[in-house]
């Protein structure tokens, strides 16, 4: 029994450690079981990698070992005789050859011919035990890619959270850095709210010390005149009445510019610039006049008699977000707004979004936004001064009444459909014989409006001022210089 057993361990699989099941000869030498050869990975040429020596051989159809095979079956055989009563059939005594497929054990031929298993599904038992462990080797397959997907899984779940806790730790930083701007924009506000408070404390004091020490002055110079009039009561009567005729009109004098001067004494009530009720609102205003204003990258200033400059005449905007301001003043015609980059310079452009224009204007006292059909803009009151805010990827250009310091109003806003450049578009129009001469100016932006981060560019050039326009209805664009 020992030499079997040694015999038996030599016969073994490599991969599956049992005995060879269906034994196939690779062309290294080496011989495995029929699933465990189909199990093996093969590449697009269908070569595979010996487990044993490494070597890469045909995969694809290896001849099986027949002599292995036989020796296999010999062995079987000689375990079955020699052996065990474990193998024999407890009814019959005869060896456990069968397999009952219907009641899913192993019986002998008696118990399959004329025992209680006749009529059912008998099998071999080697023919069972090689389809089970080729069932066997195809589960533990599918176990493993279900494996490695399932680890795939949990590898890019791990990278997916990397990714989120590096971008939210990033965007942590970016809020912790707005949120120190806007503290420092609200101590600047509260540092004015609070020296107007001072000041106008410090003024209303001041005034009262004043009038308090003048009023001590007086009480002081009575109290004195009162002393010298008990002094001379106390004289005799000769001496009282010599220094009663140069003392007493004197004190009378005295007297009388004092009731003259008299006045009542009235509280005074402590008042600012501003009303308490009102301070949120209006450092909200402020605060959004501020972020608006704070997205300018680049800004310019034009102080000329008759033509207006453009800030960004080297580049025009394919990103971001931008904030310009444009002085209007009693300009009685005007247009401005924003323009595709690749429109027709040698063309005449109609003034509509189709034609790669967006514009506001006014002509005759009306306000329009020039769109298809035009829209009449309802403005309460003319603005002279307009803020144009641009949001690229947003696609939206908002118009802004930018006459008050401490807030934005709303105005117009287009939907832009863009893409590649566009360039800011001022248009000062036909002087209309000398009635429309007034220049378009682009105002220094204030820098207290802005954050301190903002750097201001030099002034604009001469050679980027823009022409008045000759048509009406329709305006040339290598007339009009884009920025």
């Amino acid at each position: 029994m020992e030499r079997l057993q040694s015999l038996e361990d030599q016969l073994r699989c490599s991969v599956c450690l049992d005995v060879f099941t269906e034994p196939l000869l690779l062309q290294c030498g080496h011989s495995y079981c029929r699933c465990c050869v189909r199990s093996m990975t093969m590449d697009l040429l269908g070569q595979l990698q010996c487990p044993v020596c490494r070597c890469s051989v045909d995969g694809d159809s290896p001849p099986p070992n027949v002599s292995l095979a036989r020796i296999i079956e010999a062995l079987q055989e000689v375990s079955v005789s020699g052996g065990a009563q474990k193998e024999l059939c407890p009814q019959h005594h005869n060896p456990l050859s069968l397999y009952c497929e219907d009641e899913r054990s192993v019986i002998c031929g008696l118990c399959g011919s004329i025992g209680a298993h006749r009529g059912h599904k008998i099998t071999p038992v080697t023919s069972a035990y090689s389809r089970m462990k080729e069932d066997i080797s195809c589960l533990m397959t599918e176990f493993q890619n279900q494996k490695r997907k399932l680890e795939d899984q949990i590898c890019k779940m791990a990278y997916n959270k990397s990714r989120i806790t590096n971008e939210s730790d990033v965007l942590k930083w970016v809020v912790r850095k707005e949120f120190r701007e806007l503290r420092r924009c609200l101590e600047v506000e509260e540092a004015g709210f609070m020296q107007q408070v001072e000041t106008s404390a410090a003024i209303l004091i001041s005034s009262l010390q004043n009038q308090t020490d003048q009023l001590n002055l007086n009480l002081s110079r009575l109290q004195e005149a009162e002393n010298t009039l008990q002094d001379l009561s106390n004289e005799g009567h000769l001496d009282f009445i010599v220094k009663y005729g140069s003392i007493a009109p004197r004190f009378r004098e005295i007297q009388e510019l004092q009731n003259k001067k008299e006045r009542v004494f009235s509280s005074l009530n402590f008042k600012t610039d501003f009303n308490h009720n009102d301070i949120k609102l209006t450092v909200w205003k402020r605060l959004q006049r501020k972020v608006a204003s704070s997205r300018a990258v680049e800004a310019g200033s034009s102080d000329c008699s008759s033509h207006v400059g453009a800030p960004w005449g080297h580049s025009g905007f394919s990103s971001g977000k931008h904030y310009w301001e444009v002085e209007v003043a009693k300009k009685p015609k005007w247009r401005l707004g924003l323009i595709k980059g690749t429109a027709n310079r040698k063309a005449k452009l109609g003034k509509s979004p189709e034609s790669g224009v967006w514009l506001i204007g006014l002509k005759d006292g009306v306000y329009e936004a020039f769109t298809s059909p035009r829209v009449v803009l309802p403005l309460s009151s003319p603005p002279r001064q307009l803020g144009l805010f641009l949001d690229y990827e947003g696609r939206v250009l908002t118009f802004y009444n930018s006459d008050s310091p401490d807030e934005l109003g709303f105005i117009y806003s287009f939907r832009l459909e863009v893409q590649g450049k566009v360039y800011p578009l001022l248009d000062v129009c036909w002087h209309d014989r000398g009635h429309n001469k007034q220049p378009l100016v682009l105002p220094q932006p204030h820098r207290e409006h802005l954050l301190p981060s903002l750097v201001f560019p030099q002034p604009l050039r001469a050679d980027l001022l823009l022409q008045p326009k000759k048509h009406d209805d329709k305006f040339t664009a290598s007339e009009t210089q884009q920025a």
